[in-house]
């Protein structure tokens, strides 16, 4: 059955893609270890009391460097340009000064924009953590759902919309959302949705906004692209740059030459190895994932799948088995290599070589998060 798996299939398909052994020592981590001087607590801040219990209850001691720097900005209402790389904690360093603002001003609404669903998933249940108990409300509008039960939510007048381009533009041409009435907007992973082909669409949202707002810009790199959206869409912004890793936390990697191997014997290989208790494998396209998925599922994998050609419902469950240890191994493609947080996992496997250095590092910070150890190995020729 996995004969297919041979190389000159995988040649058929091929595109560019980088050669991680430029980068990669064998057994080397090249997480940099990098000083950096916390100045606040979170009790420093001026914030709503239940919102530093919140905090407090969801474990978390002390501020990201990103957070440290960002949450006094917003507060004071300025606009930022913040560049920071995935797992930095720049979720909560616009959530919880934008939550602060709207328990202050209930007529102030928020509209978060992100590349993907489960970013946008994520977001939210970040979102109800920090605004536990404020009576605050909040919406989802992401495709793979049903469209009706987001209208529904958008009647009962949220203080924040969490959406993808595609969903928002497609809410604001029905009639059912009113941009308009935003007056603060977050643009996340900026880079990302330039990457996927979203330019037009954040175009399109943002012409309808209105000219007094509070904006802000989250990128791991700021391509001539998002500059140009960023220098239209911002007002005198901050630029605050926390990059003082390239991969979160220690992630030692590897690489393995195929050769003349089949990759899916090599990777099964792995898979009964001590120690791969919980794995993210990445792949080129959905339909190779796909393929994968059910091979390994035949051959008696508690595995899962996430690409698009998945709907949200089924992503989601995927996710959540994944993250509860119903099923220890899942495949996917790039849309899962921003906006899953999940503390751990063990080994991430590039069954697929990424197409740039930006996406190998997205890829293996899934492991090794909140300053755990993982492993990273990538497949080459």
């Amino acid at each position: 059955m996995y004969k297919k798996f041979n190389n000159q299939n995988r040649n058929r398909y091929r595109i560019k893609s980088i050669d991680p052994t430029h980068f990669i020592n064998q057994g080397v981590s090249i997480a940099a270890e990098e000083k950096v001087v916390i100045k606040h607590a979170f009790s420093d801040f001026l914030i709503n009391e239940q919102i530093k219990t919140n905090i407090k209850n969801k474990g978390y001691e002390s501020p990201t460097p990103i957070q440290d720097k960002i949450i006094p900005e917003i507060l004071q209402n300025k606009d930022v340009i913040g560049l920071a790389n995935t797992g930095t904690g720049k979720t909560g360093a616009f959530l919880i000064p934008l939550i602060n603002k709207v328990v202050y001003n209930r007529s102030q609404k928020v509209l978060i924009v992100v590349p993907t669903r489960e970013l946008a998933v994520q977001i939210e249940e970040e979102f109800k953590i920090f605004a536990k108990n404020l009576n605050l409300f909040s919406v989802l509008c992401i495709g793979g759902v049903s469209i009706s039960g987001q209208v529904n939510a958008l009647r009962r007048n949220p203080n924040f919309v969490i959406g993808t381009p595609g969903r928002i533009k497609d809410l604001k041409k029905q009639g059912k959302l009113n941009l308009s009435l935003f007056s603060n907007i977050v643009l996340d992973e900026v880079d990302r949705m330039m990457d996927m082909g979203f330019i037009n669409d954040i175009k399109f949202i943002i012409s309808f906004l209105v000219t007094k707002r509070q904006s802000m810009f989250f990128s791991a790199t700021l391509p001539s692209q998002a500059s140009s959206i960023a220098h239209s869409f911002l007002t005198n912004p901050i630029t605050i740059s926390v990059k003082t890793t390239e991969v979160v936390g220690k992630v030692e990697q590897n690489v393995i030459r195929i050769g003349k191997r089949n990759k899916l014997d090599v990777l099964s290989e792995l898979l009964e190895k001590e120690g791969f208790e919980k794995v993210l494998i990445f792949g080129r396209t959905k339909w190779g994932m796909e393929k994968l998925y059910k091979i390994l599922l035949h051959k008696g994998y508690k595995v899962g799948a996430i690409h698009g050609n998945k709907n949200q419902n089924q992503r989601q469950r995927a996710i959540s088995q994944f993250k509860g240890n119903e099923i220890n191994i899942l495949v996917a493609t790039d849309i899962a290599s921003r906006g899953l947080d999940i503390d751990d996992v063990t080994h991430v496997i590039n069954f697929d070589a990424p197409a740039t250095y930006e996406d190998y590092i997205h890829r293996i910070g899934r492991t090794a998060r909140n300053e755990k150890s993982g492993f990273a190995i990538t497949f080459v020729d």
